[in-house]
């Protein structure tokens, strides 16, 4: 099933971090390319990504922001798009929780 969303990110910080991508080094500057590129196919649609099973959510996800599902979008070089699809009354709303690199997803998943 294809649904378009708006993608919205978690909070102001994060919303400040992924501007702040844009204007920083070389690196940096790629990961905000590749996240730009994600938000616009999750905004076409919300179900691009990989769901995570409901009983593998971290348990912060769950107790932080009270997320019903999570889905993982996977980035060029190891890094992960972690997301979260809510309804609206006539949108659905693509939440941004986080990007990581895999290390650091395996971490929080305990794979």
């Amino acid at each position: 099933m294809k649904l378009s969303s708006k993608v919205k990110f978690l909070d102001i910080k994060l919303k400040k971090a992924f501007e702040e991508l844009k204007e920083s080094k070389d690196n940096e500057k790629q990961l905000y390319e590749w996240l730009v590129r994600a938000f616009k196919d999750i905004e076409a649609n919300a179900f691009c990504g990989i769901q995570i099973p409901k009983k593998l959510i971290p348990k912060d996800y769950l107790q932080k922001y009270n997320v019903q599902n999570l889905w993982k979008y996977n980035l060029p070089n190891a890094w992960r798009l972690l997301y979260s699809v809510e309804n609206g009354e006539i949108i659905v709303v693509s939440i941004i929780l986080e990007w990581l690199k895999h290390k650091e997803y395996e971490r929080k998943f305990n794979y």
